[in-house]
Formats: structure tokens, sequence, C-alpha cells
């Protein structure tokens, strides 16, 4: 008997030789492998689970819809490409079940010309399937990191702390693990630097590296302040502002003062317009998922007080194209968080937390 139905949209990402699309499954769902027909552009999947009846359009490489009814889920490849794999992961942790969809957009991939399925014919064929992306040695999926501020903008400063000092260093941790296994990772900058003096300038080039190539997701490093008392881990993603007091923290990091209300101002602009895009949301609901991963990972690392995922306007995470998040690391301001982001321990573990999350979320730990 089928389980209770799941959420069916998917989350889109974009990465270096295929394009993903992840379904979240019905608590208790089987990992057993799917079955799989393709017939011209139309890849079918059939679970032994029913999720809810969603269907709707999209624009990434290789993909143009998806359908889901009962338990067949149906992906509409882009004309010209005939190849596409399908995978069940279990559930881990606090990530629930999730059917995987690889559809690869290198240009071999778009030329294998396409055959109708038949009941006869198991449709994973040689010509029409591939390995999974994580087992082929082609592709190494691309991560951006930002360490946040730099240069001549040093962020909070505290007696403990300057940020720009400890949101790289936290970077170049997240770096070298992410590279022993495999990521080709683009650090927004490598040493105390900023891109540009012009602060609107400055995020517009961090946040336009979401895009160059294909980038299967992008981390913005940073370090809160507060009063005394405040303390505590947080991670957003890019979404509905937040009203009240929350809306000070994006001011800023967009650089504060009326540069920082001009640039949250244009970024919760567009986080109204793509509330209708079901591209854009389903982009957005990866970038959630990474969002919860990286914070699990580090209150769990740490120890720190959980202060949760949100979504707010922050200019540098702004553009939907992949999975994109700022977390806060801590409190550069608190007598028990600015000590311990002082140490180099301290900041390893850090890294070191949002690299694990990172590689869950690539499908790599």
């Amino acid at each position: 008997m089928a389980g209770p139905a799941a959420q069916a949209a998917p989350r889109v990402g974009t990465h270096r030789g295929y394009t993903r699309l992840v379904f979240d499954l019905p608590a208790g769902a089987s990992a057993a492998k799917p079955r799989t027909a393709l017939s011209g552009t139309r890849f079918q999947v059939t679970l032994g689970q029913s999720l809810k009846t969603e269907s709707g359009s999209l624009s990434a490489p290789g993909v143009r819809a998806y359908a889901v009814k009962g338990a067949a889920v149906t992906v509409t490849l882009a004309p010209g490409h005939a190849k596409a794999t399908a995978t069940v992961l279990p559930r881990s942790g606090a990530q629930p079940a999730r059917l995987v969809v690889d559809v690869p957009t290198s240009a071999g991939a778009a030329k294998v010309p396409a055959r109708p399925a038949t009941q006869s014919t198991p449709a994973a064929r040689p010509a029409a399937t591939v390995r999974p992306a994580s087992t082929r040695a082609v592709t190494r999926p691309r991560v951006v990191i930002d360490a946040g501020h730099g240069g001549i903008d040093p962020g909070m400063t505290s007696r403990w702390v300057t940020e720009k000092d400890v949101t790289l260093a936290v970077a170049r941790r997240v770096r070298d693990v992410l590279r022993a296994r495999g990521v080709d990772v683009v650090m927004v900058r490598d040493s105390d630097r900023h891109l540009s003096a012009d602060k609107a300038t400055d995020l517009d080039a961090r946040s336009r590296l979401a895009t160059t190539g294909e980038v299967s997701a992008y981390i913005s490093i940073h370090v809160n302040a507060g009063g005394p008392s405040a303390q505590g881990i947080e991670t957003y993603y890019f979404g509905q502002p937040l009203g009240g007091q929350s809306r000070s923290l994006a001011v800023a990091e967009n650089g504060g003062g009326s540069v920082g209300q001009e640039l949250t101002r244009q970024a919760a602009g567009k986080a109204q317009n793509v509330l209708g895009d079901i591209v854009a949301q389903a982009k957005l609901s990866f970038s959630r998922q990474l969002a919860q991963q990286v914070q699990h990972s580090l209150i769990q690392s740490t120890g720190a007080m959980n202060r949760g995922v949100h979504t707010d306007a922050f200019y540098v995470i702004r553009n939907p194209n992949t999975a994109a998040i700022l977390t806060e690391i801590g409190f550069g301001s608190s007598p028990k968080e600015g000590p311990l982001l002082a140490t180099g321990a301290y900041r390893d573990r850090v890294g070191s937390a949002i690299a694990q999350a990172i590689l869950s979320f690539l499908h790599m730990d």
C-alpha cells in the first residue's frame, strides 16, 4: 500500500555536464531501483509510492517540464536530448528519501537519437542511460565560496575579531576540504581584498559568480553582530524579505546606510518578482535544502545556539540561478563566541562543518 503523498515539485540544480532534478519522497519510501522508460523526449520513472499530483514547466538545460501523477514521475527532455538516469537515495538523518533524475547536457548527450520504448523492451538500455553523475570522472561539481567583506570593507569589528579575517579563514578551510574530495572550488576572494571600492559593484560582482559557467552551489560566509547577549548561528536563503528588526541585518550585509537600504530594496523587489516563477521557486527550494543542511551541520559541530534558517533580501544571493545561501557563523560581538571565532581551531571546525554539508548536498558524502 502506498504511503502518504509527498511534495512533488522538484529542486532543480544545474551542474557541469548535467541537470539534476530532486523529488522528495514520502516517509518510509523504499530505496529500491525505480523502473524507467524513455519514449521520445518523455522520461518516465515509476516508483512504489504515490506523490502529490503536480506538473509545471522547466527551463533548465536539457529539461522542459515535469509531471507527477500517482507513482509516475515524467520529465520532458529538451529537443535533441535522449538520455537520463534515475536513482532513489534512502533517507539520511533529517533528509528524506529522494528520487534523483540526472539529465546529461553535454554536446554528445544531445546528439543521441531517442527511440520509443515498448513494454517488452526495458528502457534501461545502454543507449538511453548513463551512470549517475557522481561516478562520472568527467563531472566535477563547481562551488563558489564567498568570504564576506574584505579589503577596505572590514565588516563587523569587535575587541576579539574582524569579520573579513574570520570569513576568509573559514572559506579557506571549506575550500581545502572540498578540493580534497574532487570539487571544483571558486573563491570570490583568497586574500584581504575587495572586488570594487563601490559596494553595489562589489556585491554585484560577487553574485554574478553564481552564474559564471555551471555552478552547483554558492555559499556566502559572514559574522554577525549584536548586543552582548546575542549569540548563535543562522543561515539564510533568498526569498520573501523578513520584516521588523531582522531587516537591519540584510541592510548591514548589503553595505549599510543609504547604500544598504537601496540594495535591500532592489533585492526585495527581485524576491517579489520570482514568487510566481515555477523555475525560480524550484531553485529557491534547492537553496532552502542547502541552507537547512549547512545550518544543521554547523549546530551539530559547534553546539552553538540554533537561530534557524530564514529568508531575506541579501543582495549577494538574490539571483536564484543556482542554490545560494548566506550563513552567519556566530556573533563576533559576543563575549562567548567572539573569542571562539578568534581561534584557528574553531574556524577550522566551522569550515569543515560547512564543507561536509555541501558534500551531502552534492550527494558526495
